[in-house]
């Protein structure tokens, strides 16, 4: 062997020897990020799927599978460090898609907790009660005195006022007939005192005798609270106010009962009414919430005839 190719083989031992630690201490770097990867990979998936396994998910992109020769890499280092590369990236957009989507949950908190803490401020006192008194119970406004006759109209003559009638004969007439149409109505007598007392009230409301509803109803609620009949009877007080003309106090009721009894049987009916009964008093922007809400709360689990109520409610005011 001649020394020039002793030369060129100690050569090459050297740079074999300068490559392979080389390639070694790459290989070890991308060891060390695919390990990181996995890592925040996991953080992602245990914060975008809580209740998951902690299992890696299968991809929504599919491998390549399209027949054909691919291209060899001349380079699998370079190639496997372009790959990971390509990882972190899609990693930290994931990660920032996960940040923003969890920022705008929390402002959807937010806003829904400012809605419901004005509603429950807004409500908290409400106005006075200011039912009609029953036609039994109205009382006679006293006679007021004449005017005083001017002194440039002393030559004209003036009317003596009108007797007054005396109290008793002014509402004898509509204390009875009022008191014909409460007897008519027949007192339910099942035994169950809950179911008794809202049928009674729900009768009275049927035969348009709104105050006389009112009273039954709300005792029932105030001495059976957490029956399953109080949220019938709550929603129904609601109702008879509306009916009556008194959509504040139907507002009221409806959102007392809503808040109260949230699962109760007439709560969707409630939060859908309290929409119709602030639409009648001009307050549109309060009626769309409470339709809006009744859609995120209830929506399809609601009752189908009061989907279809609300929907047309909705429309009528303009939501």
């Amino acid at each position: 062997m001649t020394k020039r190719h002793i030369i060129f083989l100690g050569t090459a031992a050297l740079a074999l020897g300068a490559v392979v630690p080389a390639a070694q201490a790459q290989d070890a770097e991308i060891g060390k990020r695919v390990d990181r990867l996995e890592k925040e990979m996991r953080a992602v998936q245990r914060s975008v799927f809580p209740g998951g396994s902690p299992a890696f998910f299968e991809g929504e992109i599919a491998p390549d599978n399209t027949p054909g020769e691919r291209v060899k890499s001349t380079a699998p280092v370079a190639d496997l460090t372009a790959r990971v590369d390509a990882l972190e990236a899609q990693l930290q957009t994931l990660t920032g898609q996960t940040e923003q989507n969890s920022y705008q949950l929390r402002e959807l908190e937010k806003q829904f907790a400012a809605y419901k803490a004005e509603m429950d401020k807004r409500f908290a006192a409400p106005a006075a009660d200011v039912e009609a008194t029953p036609a039994s119970l109205t009382p006679v406004p006293a006679a007021r005195p004449p005017a005083a006759t001017p002194t440039t109209a002393a030559a004209t003559p003036v009317k003596k006022p009108a007797t007054p009638k005396p109290a008793a004969a002014a509402a004898a007439t509509p204390d009875a007939a009022r008191l014909a149409l409460v007897k008519k109505v027949e007192i339910p007598a099942t035994g169950n005192e809950t179911e008794d007392g809202y049928n009674y009230g729900f009768r009275l409301w049927q035969a348009k005798l709104y105050p006389e509803a009112q009273a039954q109803l709300k005792q029932v609620v105030a001495k059976w609270p957490k029956s399953s009949q109080a949220s019938y009877a709550q929603n129904l007080l609601g109702r008879a106010y509306l009916d009556e003309g008194k959509p504040s106090l139907a507002a009221v009721a409806f959102y007392n009962n809503y808040k109260d009894r949230p699962s109760g049987a007439r709560a969707p009916h409630s939060l859908m009414y309290m929409g119709v009964a602030l639409d009648k008093l001009g307050r549109k922007a309060d009626a769309c919430k409470a339709f809006r809400e009744f859609d995120e709360v209830y929506g399809e689990k609601a009752p189908q005839d009061v989907r279809t109520d609300a929907a047309a409610a909705k429309t009528k005011a303009g939501c």
